[in-house]
């Protein structure tokens, strides 16, 4: 077991979607057709591809795999925990064998179990490079949490990897498979708001003592890496556009000793070669700061609020000489997760690229790189667009 993960251990213990669209509902598509990629008939029939879990944590065991429980192309065929008996309930739980547990040590044996084509990769953020490099050898597939990792280096070496071992590498960028930002996309792309001019996104939460996520070697940074890569990918999604500059300031006001190695709020912006701009926060220090993303045009305006949670996502828009929108498609939790996981059960089995492959958790990485020497070097750093 490596160091990292054990002290990890030691601290840290589908429904019919509905939309409202002027007054008269409309069923929401499973998939929405911005969205490139295996077709929903092929998600129907056919073997389901076999997850192993990677990290019995609040994530997996809270979403992801009850997420899997509801899929039509996904199973949970194995666990790595380094936590026997709790490995044990949760494989009892899923159906799954206790041959098919295997811990940190020795992670490799899972190269000799033929029921796993993928790993699904839920550890702390300081943890996926290592994790995902030793899958990739021994021939997995491998589905990873965002963010992708703590550094371009880690990320540039995950995708060197499985394209070595011939293996698909996704990013859980959950809310690319969304059917309420994927709207949003839509709407800005067919002129809804006119020609757009700015987008304003936020999201944060009031952190609680002792999280790993405090943990700056563990976690990589502090909110920016955690919700605060929500509002940098929802800019980048809803532009259709590579961000060429960015400024940031980070501060910290509470000194109760969380935010000794990670900062507790940053705010940040983004230049667009279009000419829009975007003006994004993040918080550990408040549960206040929001949960949006707000594209504004010149003819109108689209807003998704709240944007980035599990459940409850609801689009609104007003437009000169349109119909107001107020659309919520009524998706419960986990359904977000089992989505993605159908998703790259499609890419494996139809052998196509995944839409967040690695290459779209690298140029996170950059962003939030290039964001983190702005706030340190006080002035605006250029990105390549």
């Amino acid at each position: 077991m490596s160091s990292s993960r054990r002290t990890f251990l030691t601290h840290f213990g589908i429904t019919t979607a509905l939309a409202t669209v002027g007054g008269s509902l409309l069923r929401a598509p499973a998939v929405s057709a911005f969205e490139a990629g295996p077709s929903q008939a092929s998600t129907e029939g056919g073997r389901k591809v076999g997850y192993c879990i990677v990290g019995l944590g609040r994530i997996s065991m809270g979403e992801f795999m009850p997420g899997i429980q509801i899929s039509k192309r996904s199973k949970i065929v194995a666990l790595v925990s380094g936590h026997r008996p709790k490995a044990e309930q949760m494989a009892d739980k899923y159906g799954v064998s206790h041959q098919s547990i295997y811990d940190y040590e020795h992670y490799e044996e899972i190269g000799h179990n033929p029921k796993i084509d993928a790993v699904y990769i839920a550890l702390p953020n300081g943890m996926h490079a290592e994790y995902t490099l030793r899958a990739a050898k021994v021939g997995k597939h491998v589905f990873c949490e965002k963010p992708m990792a703590n550094s371009v280096a880690e990320c540039e070496q995950m995708i060197a990897a499985c394209r070595k071992a011939d293996r698909k590498l996704m990013i859980g960028y959950r809310c690319r498979y969304e059917p309420t930002n994927l709207k949003a996309v839509e709407l800005i792309r067919q002129g809804y708001a006119g020609t757009l001019q700015q987008l304003n996104c936020s999201f944060g939460f009031n952190i609680a003592q002792h999280e790993w996520r405090l943990n700056k070697k563990m976690a990589g940074g502090g909110p920016l890496v955690d919700v605060g890569i929500y509002c940098i990918q929802a800019c980048r999604y809803l532009t259709g556009e590579e961000p060429v500059e960015t400024q940031g300031v980070s501060s910290v006001v509470t000194h109760d000793g969380r935010f000794n190695e990670v900062e507790e709020n940053l705010v940040w912006n983004f230049r667009f070669p279009s000419g829009v701009l975007a003006a994004c926060s993040t918080s550990y220090g408040t549960n206040f700061v929001g949960d949006y993303a707000r594209a504004m045009g010149s003819k109108g305006m689209v807003e998704v609020n709240p944007a980035f949670v599990y459940e409850g996502l609801r689009l609104t828009g007003k437009a000169q000489g349109g119909k107001p929108l107020d659309i919520q498609y009524h998706d419960p939790s986990p359904l977000q997760f089992t989505r993605e996981a159908d998703y790259f059960a499609g890419c494996i089995l139809e052998n196509k690229e995944p839409m967040t492959g690695g290459e779209e958790g690298l140029r996170d990485e950059k962003i939030i790189t290039a964001i983190y020497q702005s706030c340190a070097e006080g002035r605006p750093v250029k990105l390549n667009a």
